[in-house]
């Protein structure tokens, strides 16, 4: 067979009731910079390894409020961190539902040169490596000979929060909007492997998109599983995304999901997949994305940590919609305060809220229950009894019996962030 691994021409912005659109590079560029230019921000241009700069110590304030926004294509207006490559953060707003809208979802790239032109009938998925049969499938290949699978699952960036970080430590300035659910459609990973069959001695599965630097000397991005991992848990190759192909910007035509795990290895339009007889060392797993050797990813800025280890599993977390940081509330009429709550695979049990500063608390209403890789919305109704100032705070406790700690963490990377959450409001 043919291989199909790596032909694409022109520029297609996926529309998922039509035929597929044109859009070449250049227009894409003045669309983005045309996004850019209403959000006054100076953007980054950054194309070494860690591209993931606009300033990186520049002030983000409470929340949300006041964030420059844009509009890329097949987006709604999204909080915008850089242009190229794209780093677009959902308001928090969305988070009061069970499934993130397709068009809400946030965008993060490494690579500045990210896919710009797929065609559907030549794209092809290879599985090549320590196996006994190389594999060059093509999408109609994976939808026809592999039964479908589909998993709700949370992609939470490893640097989601980073903003929140005291001291504050250099990447992408996120606020709490670099997380989303969506329920993924695809073919499991494990199928996949076995279809192309396994030698014995394998050790790593490893991972590499179509995204790729203006020069040579940076690393291409690819990360890598263990093969027990990439055998033994949920892991798919999605071509859908709630329903529907993703959008460009999230990954189309295919993504790995690693549930449980940050979105670092949720690789977008994914086209390789290699088997390993050796530990994968990729600059992407062998020199970033890593954290302190410890449970809680934690370290000193006077004492670094010398122990490190790739960041992996998602510590469990509560997150709120409403309200934000800032907001004015009135006096005398029930308001709702919701949420979403996380964790990596063990589920959530409860969530309680305090809305005097954690003197006393009280359970939420938790919504459906979509899986344990999902997100629970967590809901509770709240009257003020007078004026002033408020603290509201939630905490999540999983099945696994875990509550959320109250004191925070730190590291160089200003990853794992998983503190009991905050916000002020004034009541009048």
């Amino acid at each position: 067979m043919p291989s199909r691994r790596g032909r694409f021409t022109g520029f297609e912005w996926l529309n998922p009731d039509a035929t597929p659109r044109g859009l070449d590079r250049r227009s894409f560029l003045r669309l983005a910079a045309a996004a850019g230019a209403s959000a006054a921000l100076p953007f980054a241009r950054n194309e070494a390894a860690a591209a993931d700069l606009v300033d990186p110590l520049a002030p983000r304030g409470p929340g949300q409020a006041g964030a420059p926004m844009a509009r890329f294509p097949e987006k709604t207006d999204l909080i915008l961190l850089t242009d190229r490559p794209p780093q677009l953060e959902t308001p928090v707003k969305y988070f009061t539902q069970d499934l993130t809208p397709n068009d809400a979802f946030f965008v993060r790239w490494h690579l500045s040169i990210i896919p710009t032109s797929i065609n559907a009938e030549t794209f092809g998925l290879s599985v090549a490596g320590h196996v006994n049969n190389e594999l060059d499938l093509s999408l109609e290949d994976l939808r026809k000979q592999f039964e479908p699978a589909s998993i709700v699952a949370v992609n939470q960036c490893s640097g989601n929060s980073r903003s929140f970080s005291e001291p504050r430590v250099p990447g992408g300035q996120w606020g709490n909007g670099a997380c989303g659910n969506a329920r993924w459609t695809g073919v499991w990973l494990k199928d996949l492997l076995n279809k192309a069959g396994v030698k014995a001695g394998a050790v790593d599965v490893s991972f590499q998109g179509l995204d790729h630097a203006p020069l040579p000397t940076v690393a291409p991005f690819a990360k890598s599983v263990p093969i027990d991992h990439a055998l033994g848990g949920d892991c798919l190759v999605a071509y859908e995304m709630n329903g529907r192909p993703m959008p460009m910007l999230n990954g189309y035509p295919l993504r790995l999901i690693v549930p449980g795990w940050f979105g670092t290895y949720w690789v977008k339009t994914l086209k390789e997949i290699n088997v390993l007889d050796k530990p994968f060392a990729g600059f992407w797993v062998a020199k970033s994305y890593r954290v302190p050797n410890n449970p809680r990813m934690a370290e000193s800025p006077k004492e670094l940590a010398k122990d490190t280890v790739p960041i992996t599993k998602m510590p469990l977390r509560s997150m709120f919609a409403l309200p934000e940081t800032g907001t004015r509330m009135e006096a005398g009429r029930e308001h709702e305060i919701a949420g979403v709550a996380f964790d990596s695979g063990s589920g959530i049990a409860k969530v309680e809220v305090s809305t005097d500063g954690g003197k006393t608390w009280s359970d939420a209403k938790i919504g459906q229950d979509l899986g344990k890789y999902s997100w629970r919305v967590w809901k509770h109704p709240w009257r003020p009894s007078g004026s002033g100032s408020y603290t509201l705070m939630a905490r999540a406790t999983s099945n696994a019996g875990e509550t959320q700690p109250t004191t925070p963490i730190w590291n160089r990377a200003g990853y794992g962030r998983n503190i009991v959450e905050s916000v002020t409001v004034t009541v009048a």
